[in-house]
């Protein structure tokens, strides 16, 4: 049997004991997730809590905008049926099944017509034809509009033609108002018991309590008037009997009108009221806490799916472990980044970022020369920058690095690629300039900055740097005589721009890719290792630049 993963020689050993084998200490898979959700979540937390705070600003915009709508409910309790004559009374028993028809009765057209010509509802505005939204009036206009432009009118003469009676638009505005007076009216039962809720919403507040009050007393309505029917019709004819019918009848005809409850017992109802509705105090919907926490936690989500998605397919170098399964090249450092410059470093100013700096510095220069012990057998050493694109702030990390060697009793000198201005007097000659010209490169003149000597690589004259051979002889004596006043950091072209960074680099002791925080790819990286490789340079690492915290 072979395995894919060779592991240490004592455990391929016959004798190896399996009580004491090393156990595998790496977490589990739900741990390892949950961690880096934390750290992708804590890294972008400006971001989530932007969508936080959207969400709860729109949904919050959203509630506002809404209408207050107010709802009522009265109650009344089922009671079973009696039939009264002038010897007995018969009651009819009142089971589940019962209780659901007398609730389809409270629902039924019948009793809500009488409800809604009572109380004059067809005359409520809010019960209208109300305007769509825009999206609706859009939608509405483009099938109007294929509609008409690609279905043909039908011809009447191949259709036998009958006369349709078309109903009037105020018929057809009432049946409107009804339809929507129906929807606005609920009605179910408490749990099993036969406890009904009537309830009516509006945006009215006066209107709910008036309607709910009126569908009971509708109800009630209902039943005496079938009861005094029913004794005008059969063998009861007491006159005492039908007048109190007749006093129930004109009661609950009142309270309907009204929008009210019965103002006399009702006692042949076949139903017992047990609260009316009131004016409610307060609206029922929207209800905003619950609109702005949905969009809160809905913004919340969005941002993090949001996130995730970006996540995924996020290519850019942000931490050393973006590459560790990528590439074998190693991370040295994390260079953050700083608003102070050199001269405010020197002058002595101590906020976290520069000395987080500093100590970043620090350690590339540590790991810098002890990756330069087998090739300093010469007091200096010449290090190379290279930038996998002009944004990486390779100029500024070369000056730091320069300062940082200074600082700790090494002179440096630097070659940059900064870009000249074309024409400008009394210029710093380039390194071009100097390997084309017949000059003593031990006399070169170096410009200054915070205290740094820097030379220019290119030049100012574009024909100059279009034929380039820094692979001419000259290079090698300018940075050997610069390489004997101290170390020498060179900046080489970003690789984006030209292949000039491979022949320039030939040239060093030690070479570094520099990628940008948040900018380069992962694939730049990759790329320009496999670059260097071919190139044969000694390549010991990237550096990723301008790290925000």
């Amino acid at each position: 049997m072979t395995f894919d993963r060779p592991g240490p020689v004592e455990r391929a050993s016959r004798i190896w004991p399996l009580d004491n084998m090393p156990k595998d200490n790496r977490a589990d898979g739900p741990v390892v997730l949950l961690k880096q959700v934390m750290a992708i979540a804590w890294r972008y937390k400006i971001r989530l809590i932007a969508c936080l705070a959207t969400g709860i600003v729109l949904a919050t915009l959203y509630a506002h905008s809404l209408p207050r709508t107010y709802n009522a409910t009265a109650t009344m309790l089922l009671e079973p049926r009696q039939f009264a004559n002038a010897s007995t009374v018969q009651q009819q028993g009142l089971d589940l099944n019962s209780a659901e028809s007398e609730l389809q009765i409270l629902l039924s057209e019948r009793l809500l017509s009488a409800v809604f010509n009572s109380l004059r509802l067809y005359e409520s505005p809010e019960l209208g034809p109300q305007e769509g939204g825009a999206v609706r009036t859009a939608i509405t206009a483009v099938v109007d509009f294929f509609r008409s432009t690609f279905l043909a009118p039908p011809d009447p003469t191949e259709a036998d033609v009958q006369p349709v009676t078309v109903p009037s638009a105020e018929e057809n505005l009432r049946r409107a108002a009804f339809a929507n007076f129906v929807d606005r009216v609920t009605a179910r039962r408490v749990g099993q018991s036969y406890v009904v809720e009537v309830g009516y919403w509006s945006v009215d507040p006066s209107q709910p309590a008036r309607v709910a009050n009126a569908i009971i007393s509708g109800y009630i309505l209902q039943s005496v008037i079938s009861k005094e029917q029913v004794a005008q019709a059969g063998t009861e004819t007491l006159q005492g009997r039908l007048d109190a019918l007749a006093r129930q009848v004109t009661a609950a005809t009142e309270a309907m009108a009204a929008g009210t409850l019965p103002k006399v017992p009702t006692p042949d109802a076949d139903a017992k009221i047990t609260g009316a509705a009131l004016h409610p105090l307060s609206p029922s919907s929207p209800r905003t806490s619950l609109i702005v926490a949905f969009g809160g936690v809905l913004g919340l989500f969005c941002g993090m799916a949001a996130l995730a998605i970006s996540v995924t397919f996020d290519r850019k170098v942000r931490a050393a472990k973006d590459l560790q399964h990528e590439t074998p090249l190693p991370c040295l450092a994390s260079i953050p980044e700083t608003s102070a410059g050199l001269a405010m470093a020197r002058l002595g100013v101590r906020s976290r970022n520069v000395q987080r700096q500093a100590g970043a510095l620090r350690d590339l220069k540590t790991l810098i020369d002890i990756a330069c012990v087998p090739r300093k057998g010469e007091k200096h050493v010449v290090i190379a920058l290279a930038g996998c694109s002009r944004d990486t702030g390779a100029s500024g990390l070369s000056l730091s690095l320069a300062d940082m060697l200074a600082r700790s009793g090494r002179p440096a000198s630097v070659f940059w690629c900064e870009p000249q201005v074309q024409g400008a007097s009394n210029a710093v000659t380039s390194m071009l300039d100097a390997a084309n010209s017949d000059k003593d490169v031990h006399n070169l003149i170096f410009d200054y900055r915070a205290g740094i000597p820097v030379l220019p690589i290119l030049s100012r004259e574009p024909m100059v740097n279009a034929y380039a051979n820094f692979r001419n002889p000259r290079i090698r004596d300018i940075i050997d005589a610069a390489r004997l006043k101290g170390d020498v950091i060179i900046e080489l072209p970003a690789l984006d721009t030209s292949l000039d960074a491979l022949a320039l680099a030939s040239h060093a002791d030690a070479v570094l890719v520099i990628a940008r925080w948040g900018r380069t790819t992962r694939e730049a990286v990759k790329e320009a290792e496999h670059q260097f490789r071919r190139a044969g340079v000694n390549l010991i690492g990237y550096v990723i630049n301008r790290q925000k915290s």
